[in-house]
């Protein structure tokens, strides 16, 4: 396996741009720096209706910041900025390292579909293979986009193909097509200069067409512009202006999808894959960074997560309050391309963090109760959060989990990245602790446990239904 190329600090060229605006803005929130006086409220690591029931630390071999995950069957593939990680998790609470990806190139966002995994690239390297040293993101000839791997073979995974994209991809999507094809939607956003592969404005997506039969054939197919009037930049406190998105959640059977683009919140019809339409775009003065989205299970409520501080700062404090850096809910009113979004409310941690500890709405999903709506979530140092949102407009915590060495100097200090529930257990994705797993034994949560999936993508939500 070839060998890693030089540490980057884990941070991308434009996530430096967001951390150093996020400073300032937060200055001007909080005013001078002050000592931590406000640990949680709770004297407890967790609530008790969540049991943590097992850690794997990050193996040596890809040992980067860890980030996002997908699965399949009786398998965990974590991203991480090194590579992935695949892991057997047949036994929940003893989860084993199956094989481990060395191939860098920052982020590691990735998607699973049968025995292909969609890995984003998103800092430049020589070439696209693996192994390539990291290149200035000045250089032209820099690769980013999205490389392809065949896991067929879980313990030998195969790396098949790469394709180039314009600013790389910070996220990516997957979108099913027919029984011939599959597509993968690229999330990138243009840096706050210009740099020679990635030209401002950079207002659309890329859109990579994966024949099923030939997955190294994999090619670039369209470059759908979603804000052709330039999007948001005019409203104060964003962290960064709309200049492509960050995230975003297909709905496939709904042929919907929801875009967290910067500066923007839109809603997407999706029937034709290949040139999705922006059907709807809201804009809220409290967000700083629209980062992500997920839909209730039947499309009638959408959750946005504000990003406030570029995943850098402490904004889950009394100082900041409960109206940035939250999720935001919004109904869904009509259908198709008709539908418009309508706010709700929001939802933030009440468990305020302190001043010290990196805390920001992320990466969550539905936990799959049939006719209900509950969500956990990744809070970075905040935890692992529970949230039951069945009355969109008064959203609420019902359960936990929050490795914290304030509260026990023992505990080494969480700080996840995604959690994700998937088949009766919910998997965090933590930057430092590895893979922890958790069961939730709140009553109300327990008719999840008769939803099962072969197959799980969070950013390509499945439709469910108990025994499926």
């Amino acid at each position: 396996m070839p060998a890693a190329s030089p540490r980057r600090g884990g941070l991308r060229r434009s996530t430096v741009v967001a951390l150093t605006a996020a400073a300032t803005l937060l200055a001007g929130l909080l005013g001078p720096a002050s000592a931590q006086t406000d640990p949680p409220p709770s004297d407890d690591v967790t609530s008790e209706n969540v049991e943590h029931i097992a850690n794997l630390p990050k193996p040596e071999a890809v040992s980067n910041t860890n980030s996002d995950m997908a699965f399949t069957g009786d398998y965990v593939i974590g991203g991480n900025y090194d590579g992935f990680v695949i892991y057997d998790v047949s036994e929940p609470a003893d989860p084993e390292i199956v094989s481990e990806v060395l191939c860098p190139g920052g982020q590691g966002d990735l998607s699973v579909s049968g025995d292909l995994v969609y890995f984003a690239v998103d800092y430049p390297n020589a070439s696209d293979e693996c192994g390539a040293p990291a290149v200035p993101v000045t250089d032209p000839d820099g690769f980013e986009g999205v490389r392809v791997f065949d896991i067929s073979d879980k313990a030998n995974p195969e790396y098949v193909a790469a394709v180039r994209t314009d600013c790389g991809s910070h996220t990516l999507t997957l979108v099913p097509g027919d029984d011939e094809r599959e597509y993968v939607y690229v999330s990138s956003y243009a840096p706050a200069e210009e740099f020679p592969n990635c030209q401002p404005p950079h207002d659309k997506i890329s859109v990579i067409e994966v024949p099923l039969d030939d997955p190294a054939s994999a090619a670039l197919v369209s470059e759908p512009v979603l804000f052709p009037d330039g999007g948001n930049h005019d409203q104060d406190g964003l962290l960064r202006p709309t200049e492509g998105c960050h995230d975003i959640t297909a709905f496939p059977e709904k042929d919907l999808a929801a875009g967290a683009c910067m500066g923007d919140g839109v809603l997407m019809d999706i029937s034709d894959p290949v040139e999705p339409v922006v059907t709807e775009v809201v804009q809220d003065e409290n967000f700083a960074f629209w980062h992500s989205a997920t839909f209730t299970n039947d499309a009638g409520t959408v959750i946005f997560t504000d990003e406030l501080g570029g995943g850098g700062a402490a904004t889950c404090t009394e100082e900041i309050g409960p109206e940035r850096g939250a999720n935001a809910i919004f109904t869904l009113d009509g259908e198709g391309t008709d539908a418009t979004l309508d706010f709700e409310s929001y939802y933030k941690l009440e468990r305020h963090q302190g001043d010290e500890q990196v805390c920001v709405a992320h990466n969550g999903s539905l936990i799959p109760v049939p006719g209900q709506n509950y969500f956990v979530q990744a809070w970075y140092q905040g935890g692992v959060s529970v949230i039951d949102f069945n009355d969109p407009k008064n959203p609420r915590e019902i359960g936990h989990w929050d490795p914290d060495d304030r509260i026990d100097p023992d505990i080494e200090n969480g700080s996840s990245w995604s959690a994700y529930y998937y088949n009766g257990h919910v998997y965090s994705s933590d930057m430092r602790r590895g893979l922890d797993v958790l069961e939730l034994t709140d009553p109300r949560l327990r008719p999840a446990e008769r939803v099962t999936y072969d197959e799980f993508n969070p950013q390509t939500q499945p439709s469910y239904r108990p025994g499926r």
